[in-house]
């Protein structure tokens, strides 16, 4: 996910390209002003203008997840998700993340430690939503109505329990991350099918309010 800067670049381009160095350093240094100073000098930028793109802690940790959710998009582009189902994309994107985030899990640590403080919590809830948005849109749902917040709502709380499995993950390949998963997404799909009977059943019911309306206005 390392990224090179442009000749003239704009502020986001040298956001984007100092979140994953600052994610390298703030294993050992913290997501303090240290890690991204030391990201600035290895990017060659003036460590006044990495300032101004990353100015504390939260911004550095929103810009490294945000580099996480490009890694993930690049590791599955369209063309491979369109040949899965539904479940197997979801699974794919959460694993593609869980595989970006292996080599620095003591930095994710760090990360969700930050997030955790009650000043920062809404700021994490936003950056969960936004994570579990962008996979639901890859993987192709294209929902607006109460559907769209339902399914973004559940993935997220999958997401959220499998980082804390994933964390402390000895296994061979995750392999009791990924088992974790794959129960977790079944619920998911149990709950769709069923909340997808049951509206389709309420859907033919009888309407006591049409018919009572048909009663005082009868159709001509």
């Amino acid at each position: 996910m390392g990224m090179t800067l442009p000749a003239d670049p704009t502020l986001d381009e040298i956001r984007a390209a100092l979140a994953p160095l600052v994610a390298d350093n703030a294993a050992f240094d913290g997501w303090k002003a240290a890690a991204r100073d030391l990201a600035a000098d290895q990017l060659g930028v003036d460590r006044d203008v990495a300032l101004l793109a990353l100015p504390d802690a939260i911004a550095m940790i929103d810009a490294w997840f945000a580099s996480i959710d490009r890694g993930m998009v690049e590791k599955l582009p369209p063309e491979i998700l369109g040949k899965m189902k539904v479940r197997e994309k979801i699974a794919a994107l959460v694993e593609a993340r869980l595989d970006l985030l292996a080599p620095h899990r003591e930095t994710l640590r760090r990360a969700l430690a930050i997030l955790a403080m009650p000043t920062n919590v809404a700021h994490g809830a936003k950056l969960g939503w936004r994570a579990a948005d962008l996979m639901w849109r890859a993987a192709g749902d294209i929902a607006t109505d109460y559907n769209h917040y339902t399914k973004r709502a559940m993935l997220g709380g999958v997401y959220a329990a499998t980082i804390t499995v994933f964390l402390d993950d000895q296994s061979e390949g995750q392999a009791d991350t990924r088992a974790f998963l794959a129960r977790r997404i079944e619920g998911i799909m149990r709950f769709e099918k069923a909340k997808a009977q049951f509206l389709g059943r309420i859907e033919h019911r009888p309407s006591l309010s049409r018919f009572v309306g048909r009663l005082r206005y009868p159709a001509v």
